[in-house]
């Protein structure tokens, strides 16, 4: 066909030669943004809490502003003298191991003046060494750009190995250090196969959705172009220290873009594909397509982006920073499907749908199939329908109260067994919990035999002493005040360990009101302490923004009201389906306190995407038709493009449940499984039928309430 006005041509090439430039160079920086990956709890914590005024503190004891991070090396087996002997022998070579295959040595990272010794355990079956890592150099990179720690993990474990066979002992590089390692290393998993895979599923579920051979690879070039472009600018703003990432965060980033760029896709698509059966040019189609669309996109959009700035609020830094990393991610996807995706579907005409290739033949044939079967049966009893859709998402919701999410010590977040966990499990057979990795007292010179009594008397503790000075080995004041080691009986990172801190902290600062209790235990008891806090605070703004975007939209209070009450019901019956699914299938530990938060900003915001779809389709067929009619066609429509979204994003995050993670693990079945019942039950069944029993009331105060 001779096309008559080339501008819109002119203007789609000239979009599309912009995006790949845009991408040409963020997508270079996308690949290094692992590299900028901080995943230390303890750097997340807010400047007020007291673990960090007490790191603050403890790092006036050292020469600089380093801090001990201790890598423990376990050596399973009996600890006779030969064999406690040669380890000895043999520790101080560690330091000229090499890392990652570059020219660094583990000395350029170990704590200065830090004596390396091993040490048997009491009942004479196992070794200790406890390598002091300097806290401040494992932070940066190699000189390869990648992170420091898994590699110093690595080379321990390669080295130590024949020293301890020779001697028949079996040896695990655990601790903070190991097992910090080790998650580094399921992170490091990110940048390739998660990616991949996701993709992988995304490209599945297209060719399945589109029975095309060609048609598939448009939303998801776009998808890749948008990530490419949200992860360089998160790169950006890590590496100038404005925000900052960590593995979570990045993994939930590429999810997250891929899975809702290919939503958005499909809902302008679909929608593409209706309206060239009413339009010879395929511009005039695409102007008509996008009329329809970009308002529920961009209110989409906008409801997600601004829900997950509403984690600036968090007081943890990973937390607050996943806030502005996911809403990048968000409002890249959406200008990039409002804007490449067009261009890129008007360039190639209607030959992209081939086989399928829609004609101007004015045929409706979206009102007809089983999504006009669902919709009419809805329409013929409504109060049927969401009595029963709202009594078993009630009994589910009941669930929720079993679930275990009061935090998770390192050793459970993985769904394995890494060398570090197993070690870990074998230092407490042989140590005491906390050994090599004490809870530290500052505390006043004089008083602070007074609060060693004090402390001691509190339950779990099992050793109390004071820090010496390594080369002296004195007691070391600084400015009046000492550091008190408390070795307590459980995992320093452990959930029981954090129930020691506050009688700790209690006893101490009974004694001498100044007090200050750090080290690992009390980071871990700090962190969850603050997320059960933005627990209780950002999931209620959250709630308030949702509804004040759905209000504008729908030009509605009632709908807005109702259309939130039906996602708040929907997450809280999910959260019901993870209690008993994590504890009796899984059987998973528990899960992470940050998991009600995460999985509420996820499931409200994204699931009200789908209501947003539905409704504002039903809003525009209620002006022509009246608001029972409307709503019918408005399921009908939408039913199978709604449908194949909500399956692609439960998709893209089912597969976070492929890394070895327990959170990640629990956020992707909660995102997937509750997605999957918002777009299944919610939006097909409950929300039209509401709608249906309410009536033209549903739009007061708007004037389609006498329609």
């Amino acid at each position: 066909m001779l096309i008559k006005n080339k501008r819109p041509i002119a203007l789609s090439v000239v979009v599309i030669i912009s995006w790949f430039v845009i991408t040409g160079f963020f997508g270079p920086l996308f690949g290094k943004l692992s590299s900028v990956q901080e995943n230390n709890n303890s750097s997340f914590l807010p400047k007020g809490a007291e673990a960090t005024l007490a790191a603050d503190e403890i790092a006036k004891f050292s020469a600089g502003t380093s801090f001990t991070f201790p890598t423990l090396i376990l050596y399973d087996g009996a600890s006779t003298p030969e064999a406690l002997a040669a380890i000895n022998a043999h520790l101080p070579s560690i330091g000229e191991l090499t890392l990652g295959g570059t020219s660094a040595k583990l000395a350029d990272y170990l704590l200065k003046d830090q004596p390396i010794s091993a040490f048997p355990s009491i009942d004479g079956k196992a070794i200790l060494v406890n390598v002091p890592l300097d806290g401040d150099s494992i932070a940066k990179t190699l000189p390869n750009e990648k992170p420091v720690l898994p590699a110093i993990v690595e080379a321990l474990r390669a080295d130590v190995k024949p020293i301890a066979e020779a001697q028949g002992l079996t040896p695990y590089v655990t601790g903070p250090g190991g097992l910090l390692g080790d998650l580094f290393g399921a992170f490091g998993t990110l940048d390739s196969s998660l990616l991949l895979t996701t993709l992988g599923v995304v490209a599945i579920i297209l060719i399945v959705v589109y029975r095309s051979p060609f048609l598939w690879v448009i939303p998801l070039m776009s998808a890749l172009f948008a990530l490419s472009t949200a992860g360089g600018i998160v790169y950006l703003l890590a590496k100038n220290n404005i925000i900052d990432v960590d593995g979570q965060s990045q993994g939930i980033l590429s999810v997250l873009v891929v899975g809702a760029a290919t939503d958005y896709a499909l809902l302008l698509i679909a929608r593409y594909r209706e309206e060239l059966h009413h339009h010879e040019s395929r511009f005039d189609a695409m102007r008509a397509a996008y009329k329809g669309v970009w308002e529920p996109i961009l209110a989409s959009g906008s409801t997600v982006a601004i829900s997950l700035l509403m984690l600036l609020f968090s007081q943890l830094t990973n937390t607050a920073g996943l806030g502005p990393i996911g809403a990048i991610g968000i409002v890249s996807s959406v200008v990039t499907i409002l804007t490449l995706l067009p261009a890129l579907l008007v360039i190639f005409g209607r030959w992209i749908f081939w086989p399928r290739k829609p004609r101007n033949d004015g045929d409706d044939h979206v009102m007809s199939g089983p999504w006009s079967k669902v919709a009419n049966g809805i329409g013929r009893n409504p109060r049927k329908a969401w009595i029963i859709t709202g009594s078993v998402l009630l009994a589910f919701a009941f669930a929720s109260s079993t679930l275990k999410a009061d935090g998770l010590g390192t050793v459970d977040t993985f769904t394995g067994n890494p060398e570090s966990v197993v070690g870990q499990k074998l230092l407490l057979k042989h140590f005491p919990g906390g050994e090599g990795d004490p809870t530290q007292i500052v505390v006043a010179q004089g008083k602070a035999d007074a609060v060693m009594a004090a402390v001691k008397s509190v339950p779990g503790v099992t050793e109390v002493a004071y820090s010496v000075d390594p080369i002296t080995q004195n007691v070391k004041a600084v400015d009046g005040r000492v550091i008190i080691n408390a070795t307590l009986d459980q995992a320093p990172d452990s959930v029981a360990a954090g129930k020691y801190i506050t009688p700790i902290r209690e006893a101490a600062q009974k004694v001498d009101p100044s007090a200050l209790v750090g080290g690992t235990s009390a980071v871990y008891f700090d962190v969850r302490t603050a997320n059960t806090r933005d627990n209780r605070t950002i999931i209620p703004i959250i709630l308030l923004v949702i509804t004040l975007i759905l209000g504008l939209l729908l030009r509605s209070i009632v709908s807005a009201v109702v259309l939130l009450g039906t996602v708040v019901l929907s997450y809280f019956a999910t959260l019901g389906v993870c209690a008993l699914v994590f504890n009796h299938i899984f059987g998973f530990a528990g899960g992470d306190n940050s998991f009600p938060l995460f999985a509420f900003i996820f499931l409200v915001a994204l699931g009200i995407d789908y209501n947003i779809f539905l409704m504002s389709r039903v809003r525009e067929e209620s002006a022509k038709l009246g608001t029972r009619a409307g709503v019918i066609k408005g399921v009908t429509v939408t039913g199978a493009v709604i449908t194949s979204a909500g399956i692609v994003l439960a998709a893209t995050f089912a597969v976070l449940g492929l890394l070895p993670l327990v959170p990640l693990a629990e956020l992707g079945f909660a995102v997937g499984f509750g997605v999957l019942l918002d777009t299944i039950i919610v939006r097909s069944i409950l929300v039209p039928a509401l709608v249906h029993e309410i009536g033209p009331k549903i739009w007061w105060p708007s004037k389609l309430q006498d329609k």
